[in-house]
């Protein structure tokens, strides 16, 4: 349940069912849920997987058609010239053929899987072509418009990669990695062993907790290949149906249920022939006090990285992701040392993965770390380490860094506004930690990239009143170009509808203990004088996601709004970006705080004279489903009607990176688990809920739904339900979404929960 899992199909991904045709009558709105999901999107041109070519000349996006939404094609912008062109049509190219069973959950696990087109692509170090994926095969690019194709199979090829210095190409293909000369064909490096020995990908809770997407990392000089060997044997099998409309689909599928044994995972580093092969000491210095002494190879391989002068490095994650070693490996033996361990920042807490970490030429480390309640930088250099940021605020993410100049780029929140995000920069000279220059806007929330050499910045930006604009700028922040302005003018999709766009508010509340300071956004419709409106109370509540941001929020819940409806969202103690001891109240105890500072959140709301106290509803999915059951058994009577989309009910049912670190260990403390459960206490939902669950779900597996269906007809509660036949956790489409909204918004209505006359 990584960040972007709850939160894309709670945000984009929703789609809904069975009343679309009435209510697009009985509801009068400038804005329908139909318009909310057709092409083109109201967001307008919003531009995806934005680089530069690695000399900096080029500039590259992957585009959306004004057609169709999803799919998407490569441009590119040559900044000498001050042109764009189209490098490849992907509907040119396509050839139809389905994806294989491995790339569709690859692209489950990216949050990308309703998207058609190109989805990737990789610069060659040369700057003259790029790698592209297109159906399941390889392309080569070339900037003068050859397009040669690499692979023809019907296998996929997954985590194609072009290596270092751009002479080799390499893929996954049924279970090995291949290698070959570009243009050449290539050949497998790595054994085919068996059903459940996988070459050179990550395992599934590295893809879908991790954040490491990869199994295989090339070194800078292309002389070696560092290679995951996964052997999912001891992993449990958990059948899965995927059932669509006309049939059923059933999955064996290797699934790490909490509590269960994960993958054993090697490492080995071999030649790009496959030859010289050592295998990767990863047991090195483990300390007993936090690892299983009776079985050394459970642990999470969490990063691997070669350094700058061709030094590997591994970052090993004890089971109870209290411990991270930075293991210290040499390439030609594996043999392998503790460099310096991350311990969990307070007790009763957990060590929060990162990428914000970089080497640098000389050998030295900049390293990203809790370790003083809020996630900040540092310098480790010849064993010390020296901080490098400092204050009541979180570094979201390290961009890049000019090392001939001595400066560091990175986006973190506004300490004085943590609703905002913003990019800085500093000095590495700097005596004084925590001086640091903000190079964005006030007034927007904004996210960044940057080349290699840490020279420009590709910068997006959005608020409340401006949907995502991309620019590209100098190491100032002075902005050089537009990638895409995305001005709200006149041809803009969203235009016709800027009329009834309605402003958010912000304020705090505190918690439940009384002293915690919670964020809250308020989207109001045109209101009348005297007259009280309901609450459609959006909740996500889960560890990771912040949901209470300048950021733009799309047209869905301008939709709501126009359709008399009070829009609410709540950051509950527990969530992200605000430090650890705001996160750590949720340890061992999910469905605890959240719930009980929700509640703080309706009982505000029912203070307030525009509010009826009797027509708040609540809507959240996946975690978010999981947060309108227990707040319905919680609190009966307090909210008028609850959504629970894909709801995870049985904390047992979820894999064990995610849910391990949160809950620990349910063999070692059943009783967090018991109380954590939505199964026990379902007879308490007395108030109207809907159900919502897609039947292909391989994430929030339908059992959880399942289980609780037959709890609630065996206590004889009567519950509404819309399942989806082939939707996986990301219920949604052109039509299937509006679909989705329709169905929730006549649930609504049949109970009551409706704007005043």
């Amino acid at each position: 349940m990584r960040l972007p899992l709850l939160a894309a199909a709670a945000v984009f991904a929703l789609a809904a069912p069975s009343f679309a045709q009435d209510r697009s009558v009985s509801v009068q709105s400038d804005l329908t849920f139909e318009q909310v999901f057709a092409s083109p999107s109201l967001n307008g041109p919003v531009p995806r997987g934005v680089k530069l070519s690695p000399d900096g000349r080029y500039l590259t996006v992957l585009r959306n058609r004004e057609t169709d939404k999803d799919r998407y094609d490569l441009w590119g912008y040559d900044r000498e010239t001050g042109e764009w062109s189209m490098l490849v049509d992907s509907e040119k190219f396509a050839s139809g053929r389905e994806l294989s069973e491995d790339e569709k959950m690859q692209r489950e696990r990216q949050r990308i899987g309703d998207l058609a087109g190109i989805v990737t692509y990789e610069w060659a170090a040369g700057s003259d072509a790029l790698l592209v994926p297109l159906d399941g095969d390889l392309y080569l690019a070339r900037l003068g418009g050859d397009i040669t194709r690499l692979t023809d199979t019907e296998e996929s090829e997954l985590n194609p990669a072009l290596s270092n210095t751009g002479k080799l190409v390499s893929f996954i293909r049924d279970r090995q990695l291949w290698v070959g000369d570009v243009g050449a064909a290539a050949v497998p490096i790595t054994p085919r062993e068996g059903e459940t020995i996988r070459w050179g990908e990550a395992e599934f809770v590295a893809q879908e907790e991790m954040a490491r997407l990869t199994g295989y990392w090339w070194s800078p000089d292309d002389t070696r290949i560092a290679v995951q060997r996964t052997d999912e044997a001891r992993v449990g099998i958990v059948t899965r149906a995927a059932i669509g409309a006309t049939g059923t689909k059933v999955f064996d599928q290797r699934y790490p249920v909490a509590g269960s044994d994960n993958a054993v995972v090697e490492l080995f580093v071999m030649d790009p022939d496959g030859g010289n092969r050592a295998k990767v000491d990863l047991t090195s210095g483990q300390d007993p006090a936090h690892y299983n002494a009776e079985d050394p190879t459970d642990f999470y391989l969490a990063r691997v990285d070669w350094a700058p002068d061709g030094k590997l490095y591994v970052q090993r994650q004890n089971r109870a992701q209290t411990v991270l070693d930075m293991l210290k490996v040499d390439p030609a033996t594996g043999a392998s040392e503790v460099m310096f361990t991350e311990t969990a920042a307070a007790k009763d807490y957990w060590i929060n993965l990162s990428d914000n970490y970089r080497f640098l030429k000389d050998g030295s480390l900049i390293w990203w770390s809790e370790r003083d309640g809020f996630g900040h930088l540092y310098l480790f250099r010849e064993g010390r380490w020296n901080r490098l940021t400092k204050g009541q605020w979180v570094v979201t993410k390290l961009l890049g860094i000019d090392e001939a100049q001595g400066r560091v780029f990175l986006t973190g929140t506004n300490y004085a506004n943590p609703r905002e995000e913003h990019v800085y920069a500093f000095s590495l000279d700097n005596p004084e930690p925590g001086e640091i220059e903000r190079l964005t806007e006030s007034e927007f929330t904004h996210s960044a990239s940057m080349d290699k050499a840490g020279k420009a910045l590709l910068v997006s930006r959005s608020s409340h009143h401006q949907p995502p604009q991309t620019y590209l700028a100098d190491q100032t922040g002075k902005r050089l170009a537009w990638v895409e302005e995305n001005a709200l003018g006149g041809e803009h999709p969203y235009a016709p509808y800027l009329a009834s766009h309605r402003p958010a508010k912000f304020g705090t509340i505190k918690a439940a203990d009384g002293a915690t300071d919670l964020h809250w956004k308020m989207v109001t419709p045109e209101m009348k004088p005297g007259k009280r409106y309901p609450v459609f109370y959006h909740h996500y509540s889960g560890p990771g996601p912040q949901t209470v941001t300048a950021g733009w929020d799309g047209a869905l819940q301008q939709a709501v709004v126009d359709a008399g409806y009070i829009w609410f969202e709540l950051d509950n103690r527990g969530s992200a970006n605000r430090g650890v001891a705001f996160e750590q109240p949720l340890y061992r105890a999910m469905g605890g705080v959240e719930v009980a500072d929700q509640k703080a959140g309706a009982e505000y709301l029912k203070s307030l004279d525009f509010v009826d106290p009797g027509k708040i509803a609540l809507y959240g999915w996946s975690y978010g489903g999981y947060m309108t059951l227990k707040q319905m058994q919680a609190d009966p009577g307090l909210y008028a009607a609850g959504i629970a989309g894909a709801p995870v009910t049985r904390w047992e049912l979820y894999d064990t990176h995610y849910t391990e670190r949160y809950m620990g260990d349910p063999r070692q403390v059943p009783e967090a688990y018991a109380a954590a459960s939505a199964i026990p206490d379902a007879e308490k939902i007395t108030d109207p809920l809907l159900l919502i669950h897609g039947m292909a779900d391989d994430n929030v597996v339908f059992e959880n739904s399942s289980e609780l269906i037959a709890k609630l007809q065996g206590a004889n509660r009567p519950f509404e339900m819309m399942l989806y036949p082939g939707s996986t956790h990301r219920v949604s489409g052109e039509q299937i979404s509006p679909h989705l909204w329709n169905t929730i918004f006549g649930f609504l209505e049949r109970h009551g929960v409706v704007p005043p006359e």
